[in-house]
């Protein structure tokens, strides 16, 4: 999978070389093309530092205008009221996550039947996406992620686990400990807790399951936001290195523990292309036309020491 995306990303990069010294005079002739990315995340979420750097560039290259807009607090009500009012400022098309379908779905029809191409990155389903009328999801597929991570765990000798969700309200991320759990061979059960976003609280929750639970022989965070506090939680128990660590997503803190030893291997569904791929495509649909016939499935891949590389060197601004 890793090699068909970085066929596929210098592919575009090449593909569209032309039209990024183009897309100036492009606009200059016509309407200039603007779009808007709004996702679930949160203010405090450094992970989507890279999407934005994704739009940044996909816009100066193709020509394009791009916003980023999202609920401060993560809010989902508040995520719905933006997709509403991105839809009200007549964009030539959204680009949204879709982490909660009931709370999310009616806004993103809406936008649709108003004639606004809409394409689904990052959180939900190609079901899901077909289901509000988007042209295309480019994302990981969740389950799939965490049920390759459960069979590399199991290989590696891991029975039990604790998943540490961040995002307890995303049920498409939580598919993600569902998977690992099904790559065990094991019942999820109570091996999922709900750590809340405060980093504070996540450590001492996962102190709090490790101390109850010593006999748990692996964890699995889901991105930064609750890798870097469980990080410093197994430094503080003195099992840093010790106990077996899984993670999705990047980051600066997720790499040096990945150099480090601390966590075993880090899942990068490629975030940069989750942003930089829809601005393409619907600046090239709008164009001329033309679409990808499937959805892009952006990850799984797996980042161990042995291969940080550029991983390291981007972390947290394209990787």
């Amino acid at each position: 999978m890793n090699k068909l995306l970085s066929k596929l990303a210098l592919a575009a990069t090449v593909a569209l070389a032309p039209l990024a010294m183009t897309g100036a005079a492009v606009a200059d002739g016509h309407e200039k093309l603007k779009y808007v990315l709004v996702s679930h995340a949160p203010d405090s979420d450094s992970w989507w530092n890279t999407i934005k750097n994704g739009i940044a560039l996909a816009g100066d290259q193709m020509g394009v205008d791009v916003e980023y807009r999202n609920p401060p607090t993560g809010d989902l009500a508040d995520m719905a009221r933006i997709i509403e009012q991105a839809s009200a400022s007549g964009p030539n098309g959204i680009i949204t996550t879709l982490a909660d379908f009931d709370v999310l779905s009616g806004p993103i029809k809406a936008a649709v039947d108003q004639g606004i191409n809409v394409i689904i990155m990052n959180s939900g389903t190609p079901e899901q996406t077909r289901d509000v009328g988007a042209l295309m999801f480019v994302g990981q597929p969740e389950y799939d992620a965490g049920y390759a991570a459960g069979l590399r765990a199991k290989g590696d000798g891991v029975e039990s686990f604790v998943c540490v969700n961040h995002v307890i309200s995303n049920t498409v991320v939580g598919e993600r400990c569902r998977g690992f759990a099904d790559g065990l061979g094991v019942d999820l059960g109570d091996s999922m807790i709900d750590s809340g976003q405060d980093p504070a609280e996540i450590k001492n929750r996962v102190i709090a399951y490790l101390t109850a639970n010593p006999e748990t022989d692996a964890i699995l965070t889901l991105g930064p936001t609750s890798a870097d506090p469980t990080i410093l939680a197994v430094e503080e128990m003195g099992i840093s290195g010790d106990i077996y660590f899984g993670t999705f997503d990047l980051g600066t803190e997720i790499v040096k523990a990945i150099k480090s030893d601390v966590i075993n291997w880090g899942i990068d569904q490629q975030p940069f292309l989750q942003a930089y791929l829809p601005v393409v495509i619907l600046a090239n649909y709008d164009r001329y036309g033309v679409l990808p016939g499937n959805n892009i499935n952006s990850g799984p891949g797996f980042v161990t020491k042995d291969a940080l590389g550029k991983v390291e060197e981007f972390a947290g601004e394209f990787r």
